[in-house]
């Protein structure tokens, strides 16, 4: 293939990404255009009702008898059902990693780009509930593609409620302090880091330190702050003894670090482990499945869950984000300090309690209106549409002040009228288990609207789907997948970046955006062939990957 074919290949393939990423805005308040097209419970039907049966089989996008693949755009049979179930996800390292690959120079693999983690790197200006659980909205625009519109599906939790009226935490740090976190922007960043979380907990708060390299120790156990300062004095002293070895054994520090937190388990206490590695696993076990079998009781009887946090820049994406997911938890990326100051002073502390847990997602769209549908990433999250009311299986694990977003492309049937989807939301309660869902609709109607005069949160997640799409659509080493088709009316990486210009200036100049604008810019420059522009966007302490749900 020539390379101004493959440049033109991975542009389309961006834009759509960023197409399908509209929603990924923090803080937007509805300004981009008068076409915005909203539905929630309240203005649009919603409830808790029965969701409408799955239609018969048909061949959908499964592959044509004769084997041939068909394309996303073709005329086709609609999917062997109308139903699309998946369980949430609030993951943002996938687009942190990216920026910082794409300022040192380098194209990401696309497997480790994952669409829903750079939608939802962006918190949304959904509305709140007032309790536990989850508000539902449903909006969505017409591309430039015939039939083909973006229908973006948003859920939200309650913000965190004031310090003091929050759980206390008993806190595992597994710290890796193997050979390769000697580079710099890793242990040295998890040391500041600690550092700063440590004089923001609260004094019935506890934690416990343990590290692996070749093996894993508990170097500090669980331990109440207190409020005299001797106990904060020993944390402080402990996190200044790090320092790298040898190599990466992550079983022995995944399991030394959950027999820590069930031995020093609080009662009242939110019990988790915080994973603090590059994931460059080498000794031991290095399958995400049999290191967490060692602990499935851990985290099935004790509950005890996972936060992973990533650094570095060469990073085992791909172990981070199995761990996380089926330790009922989730992963980010950290870079430098500033991005570690939001991480450990903000977001762990005040995410400490749960607003939702084993939270599944199920869009049932209507047979009479829609033809086809497509789930835009999510790929490792989808759940079985029986499993939806199954509250044995997994789902995620939701804390105060997030938000989720899930965007669709779908292809109305010409001509069509009518109720176009509903949107539902299943959780268990965080204390009592007791099953709860929220559901809302759309209708056909609310896609009259061009997607590029659509509300600005709606365009910034087109725009980061899109740009996500485009990264994992091939270059010369990464080839796309025969079978990974292409978003309806792809735009270019140029287009991209000209949109995210072009929106209103409340929206365009806030940072999440314009680090998003940057790293667009810089992949146009990479598929060109040409090196990154120098200055606050290199590899080392100048990015900081978007603030995350």
């Amino acid at each position: 293939m020539r390379a101004d074919t493959r440049t033109r290949n991975i542009r389309h393939g961006v834009l759509a990404a960023l197409l399908t990423g509209g929603l990924l805005l923090t803080g937007c308040s509805g300004g981009g255009g008068g076409d915005r097209a909203t539905a929630d419970g309240r203005s649009r039907g919603g409830g808790s009702g029965p969701l409408p049966a799955p239609a018969s089989p048909g061949t959908g996008d499964a592959a044509r008898p004769d084997g041939a693949q068909k394309d996303e755009r073709s005329d086709s049979a609609p999917p062997p059902d109308y139903l699309s179930t998946f369980a949430l996800d609030v993951d943002t390292a996938s687009y942190g990693f990216a920026r910082r690959t794409l300022a040192e120079g380098r194209l990401p693999d696309p497997a480790t780009v994952r669409p829903e983690e750079f939608v939802n790197s962006f918190r949304q200006d959904y509305e709140r509930p007032d309790g536990d659980g989850f508000s539902v909205s449903v909006d969505g625009a017409r591309t430039g593609d015939d039939g083909w519109s973006l229908v973006r599906v948003g859920l939200a939790t309650r913000a965190a409620d004031a310090e003091s009226e929050r759980p206390p935490a008993a806190l595992t740090f597994v710290i890796d302090v193997s050979g390769s976190m000697a580079e710099p922007g890793r242990l040295d960043l998890v040391k500041k880091s600690l550092g700063l979380m440590t004089d923001r907990l609260r004094p019935d708060d506890s934690l416990a330190l343990v590290t692996f390299s070749d093996t894993a120790e508990t170097v500090l156990p669980m331990t109440r702050l207190g409020d005299t300062g001797e106990h904060r004095s020993r944390v402080h002293a402990a996190i200044d003894r790090l320092e790298p070895t040898q190599s990466t054994n992550l079983e022995a520090g995944i399991t030394t670090g959950y027999d820590t937190a069930v031995r020093g388990k609080k009662q009242g206490a939110t019990n988790r482990v915080v994973l603090l590695s590059d994931a460059l696993a080498n000794t031991g076990e290095t399958s995400a499945d049999a290191i967490l079998e060692r602990i499935s009781d851990a985290r099935r009887e004790h509950g005890v869950t996972l936060f992973g946090v990533g650094v570095g820049s060469d990073y085992g994406d791909a172990l981070m984000e199995r761990l996380a997911d089926k330790g009922d938890g989730h992963t980010t990326y950290v870079s430098d300090i500033e991005k570690a100051r939001e991480v450990f002073c903000e977001q762990l502390p005040a995410h400490i309690e749960l607003r939702a847990r084993d939270a599944k997602a199920q869009v049932a769209f209507d047979p009479e209106t829609v033809e086809r549908f497509r789930l835009i990433g999510y790929d490792d999250r989808r759940v079985a549409d029986e499993d939806f009311r199954d509250d044995s299986v997994d789902g995620g694990e939701i804390g105060p002040g997030h938000t989720v977003t899930a965007l669709y492309a779908v292809r109305a049937k010409p001509g069509a009228d009518g109720h176009l989807a509903t949107a539902s939301v299943r959780w268990l309660d965080p204390e009592s288990r007791a099953p709860h869902e929220e559901s809302a609709g759309i209708e056909a109607a609310d896609l009259e609207g061009d997607l590029w005069r659509a509300d600005s949160g709606l365009q910034v997640t087109a725009i980061a789907a899109y740009f996500a799409d485009g990264l994992r659509s091939g270059t010369d080493g990464y080839p796309r997948p025969q079978s990974m088709k292409a978003l309806p009316d792809t735009p270019s990486l140029d287009e991209l970046a000209l949109r995210a210009h072009e929106l209103p200036d409340r929206v365009a100049e806030s940072k999440p955006v314009r680090e998003l604008t940057t790293a667009v810019e810089q992949a146009v420059r990479l598929t060109n062939g040409a090196a990154p522009e120098p200055g606050g966007t290199g590899p080392r302490g100048e990015i900081d990957p978007s603030r995350g749900t």
